[in-house]
């Protein structure tokens, strides 16, 4: 079945109920579909004024009229997101407890990837998180552009932790060891402990250099810890690690429950160094966070879903908010600061758990969590999450005060170079498509190098601010490959019109495709039907399927 068929059988299957208020522990195995990708076609958005008109170009009178009419009527996939929205950062799929770090030049964001769970009837039910054992990891240096780098394969029997269940909530950091830098990724296997993996790039691959986890609950000061998971993980000025973890209920107390845990790391990063102390955290729910300013450690977390009047009116936050802590030791004592964070069901609807974590991009200040923007969008309201990014300024005291969520997102902090190679699986909206692994390393590891996946007509890739200069380009090329059976045309349309009416190149695929080996990458160049000029938001829109695509330059 088709996967834009397969995605509208579900929604008629819908079976809509209130979003999960937080995570369970994981109980009958259930039938899984595999994330939908978002690809129920509507009509187009409202048409703006065509671009780049006037032109010398000749291109136009030797340009196949048959290529144009492949595109003429033809209905888009629904990308999720308004045009000019920066957030959810991701469209193609669902991505949750987002943890960032940065490195050379970029922010690199790694996320639980939900799911989607159905019942024994096939219709989508609420996420229970038990068949989650990938971490999605995207990367940007713009903040409105992401590359996808895949899904990181963790926990389970394809995973590089084949002793964990599942992978929630990661945590990353980077670290040079003997002059060589080494990533990190410490993630919940379940509420039940915590492990780490080791790779020599941000997005791996990744193996298990213990084999079992880092923290559980033989450890002195965790086997009381209800919820042994969420870790936060921070590299200090001095290159010492420390790892903030736990949540959970206390029966006993609602304001004190007692979960908090942290404590510091070796120097190799994969084992603790000292004890698990315990951070008294006022209405801990889960979520720990951790960041450093003015030589100052703050503590973050989320407010459980017992806060009482008494309790609001004590701490100024309400249940299932993101709460601050203050400390001159990155292993406490902390001190209660402030709410920095509403729960984003009270900005966006569709409350639920809350996540977040805390971090810096060029001398600026940013936070990044989740909310369920990407699946209200496509009517599934059934828990399942996508990462949101704002930014905020923190005052000299370290007062950051109530940041504000919106769609919008942070401004586009740089444009995109059209003369360089950019990776296809780049963008602000990816519109019925996905990403897939580029080779058999990526492949095996579920991260690395990508491509631009499960093309269908009608689907389309947005990147935002897209610096052409004052000389338009030539031609644009391409670099792609067959990837399956090539039935009927295929082409590709490159337009700035909104309405996805008018395109500056178009280009016509199917003999090069059908003659070409599966598996094989080549080049296309295709010249510019018009002249297209300045900082525009660039749509590769595409007809067919059976076929991958790498790459993209264009040429003066």
């Amino acid at each position: 079945m088709k996967k834009k068929a397969l995605f509208a059988v579900c929604l008629v299957l819908l079976c809509l109920s209130t979003a999960c208020a937080g995570k369970t522990e994981p109980t009958e195995e259930t039938k899984v579909t595999e994330t939908p990708v978002p690809t129920a076609t509507e009509a187009a958005a409202p048409t703006a004024e065509p671009q780049n008109e006037n032109s010398d170009f000749t291109g136009e009178e030797n340009m196949s009229v048959d290529v144009k009419e492949l595109f003429t009527n033809l209905k888009v996939a629904n990308g999720y997101k308004g045009f000019q929205d920066s957030n959810p950062i991701m469209t193609q799929t669902y991505g949750a407890d987002p943890f960032a770090i940065t490195y050379d030049g970029r922010v690199y964001i790694y996320m639980t990837h939900d799911v989607i769970e159905t019942d024994a009837k096939g219709e989508i039910k609420d996420n229970g998180y038990s068949k989650i054992n990938t971490i999605r990891v995207v990367s940007t240096d713009d903040f409105v552009n992401y590359t996808d780098h895949g899904a990181i394969k963790v926990a389970g029997s394809e995973g590089a932790a084949k002793w964990a269940r599942n992978s929630w909530a990661p945590a990353a950091c980077w670290k040079n060891i003997d002059g060589q830098d080494k990533f990190f990724l410490y993630f919940a296997d379940s509420g039940n402990g915590i492990g780490v993996l080791v790779a020599d790039t941000p997005y791996g691959p990744f193996t298990d250099p213990l084999g079992h986890a880092i923290i559980h609950r033989g450890m002195e000061n965790c086997g009381n810890v209800a919820w042994l998971f969420d870790p936060a993980v921070l590299v200090d000025d001095d290159g010492t690690g420390y790892i903030y973890f736990g949540g959970g209920p206390n029966p006993e107390s609602a304001e004190w429950p007692g979960m908090g845990r942290c404590a510091k790391l070796s120097d190799d990063m994969i084992s603790i160094d000292g004890p698990v102390v315990k951070i008294d955290v006022p209405f801990l729910f889960e979520d720990s966070g951790i960041h450093k300013f003015n030589n100052k450690y703050y503590y973050s977390y989320c407010s459980n879903f017992s806060v009482d009047a008494a309790g609001t009116e004590k701490y100024g936050f309400v249940s299932g908010e993101i709460c601050v802590m203050e400390s001159e030791n990155p292993l406490g004592p902390f001190v209660y600061k402030e709410r920095i964070l509403k729960n984003p069901g009270a900005v966006f609807g569709d409350g639920g758990n809350n996540h977040h974590c805390v971090f810096t991009f060029n001398d600026k200040w940013y936070i990044t969590y989740h909310a369920q923007l990407l699946s209200a969008a496509q009517n599934i309201r059934h828990g399942y999450r996508s990462t949101n990014v704002n930014e905020f300024e923190m005052g000299e005291d370290g007062t950051i005060g109530s940041i504000k969520m919106t769609k919008a997102g942070v401004a586009q902090l740089k444009n995109v170079n059209p003369y360089v190679e950019n990776v296809a699986a780049s963008g602000a909206i990816f519109a019925g498509l996905n990403a897939a692994a580029a080779d058999a390393e990526s492949k095996k590891a579920g991260s690395g190098k990508m491509v631009l996946s499960e093309i269908e007509t009608g689907d389309y890739v947005l990147v935002r601010g897209v610096d052409f200069g004052e000389a338009s380009p030539k031609k644009v090329t391409v670099s792609l490959r067959r990837s399956g059976n090539i039935e009927g045309e295929c082409a590709l349309k490159i337009s700035c019109d909104k309405a996805f009416s008018e395109g500056f190149c178009y280009g016509l695929m199917t003999k090069e495709l059908t003659e070409a080996p599966v598996g094989s990458f080549f080049e296309m160049t295709f010249d510019l039907d018009k002249e297209v000029t300045g900082v525009q938001d660039i749509n590769f829109v595409f007809v067919g399927s059976g076929f991958e695509v790498n790459s993209w330059k264009f040429e003066k």
